[in-house]
């Protein structure tokens, strides 16, 4: 048995899923992720109090296969919530605190000369770094020198690293979360668009509520509560991911991400007076990919068996934010790039973003 999607069932904007159907299987599989979703919510909340969203948003990059920037002020649990997703998932977790004397080779690894079985003979032999995990928490990634952030764009993109001329595989699933601090900015070496680009998600981590720190201060100064329950593994996992990747785009949805996209470009032909007036470069073609992914991955999350409009839209700021440049004019006005994103998504619900 397979589902078939009309136009009225792809969203309340019309529009055709373009012929695609959800088998029966997939229906199964769908159902079974957002149980096992949920398991990992309640377990997670054991150690986690608060942050639902921001544990949302790591999920929806692990099943995308994306990567997430972190961005908050030191002591919101950003190194216990990833360390304790890796432990639900079962998958091996490596932190790399960035220092400004770090050196490549210290993520990757190195080639170190090392005695043979044959007497008087050498040969060299490689030395895997912390980069080699399922989860990376790339700890204050701005701490670095850009020599040294570059030498995760390899392992981010390809999945891979090369040292001495070879190529190292790494292991998957592979997912690299990177934190940043918005308040020290002194000693800092800023990202360069080209690394900011291999992130996903750009996810913000507030303060908790005032309910949720009196929680914290009740039930995390006492006694443990003993270890956490292991959900799914790796090969699980990687099932999840393609199973999100089968999830249909009905056409409306595609048109509308495109239009998105291309509206945030000040040099574009359609492009408001206002993204002219306050944006010096928009969003570029990955910025598609990405809300394209992350709509199909919150749809799964949300009991849904197609990505829709109201998908698009959660994931649409931690997608474009940090893609989206503003000028100065922008800055003295107040203006910021979430600001920037709300407007857009304003325009597409009222009239609809066309060029």
């Amino acid at each position: 048995m397979r589902i078939h999607f009309s136009p009225d069932a792809a969203g309340s904007n019309g529009g055709s899923n373009g012929g695609h159907t959800v088998s029966d299987q997939d229906v199964q599989e769908i159902d079974a992720l957002r149980a096992q979703y949920d398991v990992i919510r309640k377990e997670m909340a054991r150690v986690i109090i608060g942050q639902e969203e921001v544990i949302e948003k790591m999920m929806l990059c692990i099943l995308s296969r994306g990567h997430g920037l972190l961005m908050g002020v030191p002591g919101l649990a950003k190194t216990m919530m990833v360390n304790s997703l890796a432990k639900v998932m079962s998958l091996e977790f490596s932190r790399i605190q960035f220092t400004p004397d770090l050196m490549p080779s210290d993520i990757t690894g190195t080639e170190i000369l090392q005695e043979t079985n044959q007497p008087g003979r050498r040969q060299f032999e490689f030395v895997k770094g912390p980069i080699f995990g399922n989860i990376i928490l790339a700890d204050e990634i701005n701490r670095t020198p850009p020599k040294t952030q570059s030498a995760l764009l390899e392992a981010m993109q390809e999945h891979r690293v090369t040292v001495g001329g070879k190529h190292w595989q790494l292991p998957e699933p592979f997912f690299v979360l990177a934190t940043q601090n918005p308040i020290e900015q002194e000693g800092t070496y800023p990202l360069p668009e080209a690394q900011l680009d291999r992130f996903m998600f750009l996810i913000n981590v507030d303060y908790p509520t005032a309910e949720e720190e009196r929680r914290i201060a009740r039930e995390t100064t006492g006694q443990h509560h003993g270890d956490l329950k292991k959900v799914i593994d790796g090969p699980t996992l990687i099932k999840y991911q393609e199973l999100v990747e089968r999830v249909p785009v009905p056409d409306h949805v595609y048109d509308t991400i495109v239009d998105l996209v291309r509206m945030s470009r000040p040099k574009y032909d359609g492009a408001f007076e206002w993204v002219r007036k306050w944006v010096t470069w928009g969003a570029g073609p990955r910025a598609v990919q990405y809300l394209v992914r992350g709509a199909k991955a919150r749809a799964v999350l949300h009991g849904s068996y197609l990505a829709r409009m109201e998908d698009v839209e959660a994931v649409a700021k931690a997608v474009l934010t940090h893609r989206i440049l503003t000028n100065f004019q922008a800055q003295s006005e107040g203006v910021d790039s979430p600001f920037v994103i709300e407007k857009l998504l304003e325009a597409q619900r009222e009239v609809g973003v066309r060029g």
